[in-house]
C-alpha cells in the first residue's frame, strides 16, 4: 500500500513538473491583470479559446529599407501547431498573412493594434483585432488575438549583410495565443 502510494505521489509530482516546464496553466478563465495595458482586450469581451502555439518564426536578410548598404533579419512568417491546454491540436498559425485556422477550417487573420516587450530572447506579446472569419467553425465571431507568454522567436543574432541577402534563418519559439469574442 504504501509502494502505490508512493508510486502514485511520483507519477503526479512528474506529470506537474512536465506541465510546469512545458508552460501549462490550470484550465479557467484567462487574465489579463498582469498585462501590460498596450495588449489588454477591451472590456465587453470573453475568451472563447486558450491555445498554446509552438513550431518556426522565418526570418529574412534583407536590405534596410532606406538605408543604404544596411540589411537586417526581417519577420517572414510563422510555422506553428495551436494546441489546446492539454496538449492536443486544435490548430494552426501560418503566414504571411498572419492566419489563424482551426481544426475544423474556419481560419482568421488580423490587424496588429499594438505590442509590448516579452522579456528578453522572447517575440513581444501582442494584440489583434480579428478580420471576420473565413468558413464555419471555432474562429467564427473571434474579436481579438493575445499572444502572450512568448518564449524566443527573436530575430537570429547571426551576420545579416550584402554576402547573404535573401537567406532565411528559421528560430524556434512558443507562446499562448487567446482568441476572443464580444460578448
Amino acid at each position: 500500500m504504501i509502494l502505490k502510494t508512493t508510486l502514485a505521489v511520483s507519477a503526479v509530482l512528474a506529470m506537474t513538473a512536465c506541465a510546469s516546464s512545458m508552460g501549462a496553466k490550470p484550465m479557467g478563465m484567462y487574465s489579463q491583470a498582469s498585462l501590460p495595458d498596450a495588449v489588454k482586450v477591451p472590456a465587453g469581451h470573453r475568451v472563447a479559446l486558450e491555445t498554446v502555439g509552438a513550431g518556426d518564426i522565418t526570418y529574412e536578410c534583407r536590405a534596410r529599407q532606406g538605408m543604404a548598404g544596411q540589411f537586417e533579419w526581417v519577420f517572414a512568417g510563422p510555422d506553428a501547431r495551436l494546441m489546446d491546454r492539454g496538449g492536443k491540436q486544435v490548430g494552426k498559425y501560418y503566414g504571411p498573412p498572419a492566419t489563424w485556422e482551426a481544426m475544423d477550417g474556419s481560419k482568421i487573420t488580423g490587424t496588429q493594434l499594438a505590442v509590448a516587450p516579452g522579456g528578453s530572447g522572447n517575440i513581444p506579446l501582442q494584440l489583434v483585432k480579428a478580420n471576420p472569419a473565413m468558413g464555419m467553425g471555432a474562429m467564427q465571431g473571434v474579436t481579438y488575438i493575445q499572444r502572450v507568454a512568448t518564449v524566443g522567436g527573436v530575430a537570429p543574432a547571426t551576420a545579416c549583410g550584402a554576402g547573404n541577402v535573401g537567406a532565411k534563418q528559421i528560430v524556434q519559439y512558443r507562446a499562448d495565443y487567446i482568441f476572443y469574442k464580444a460578448g
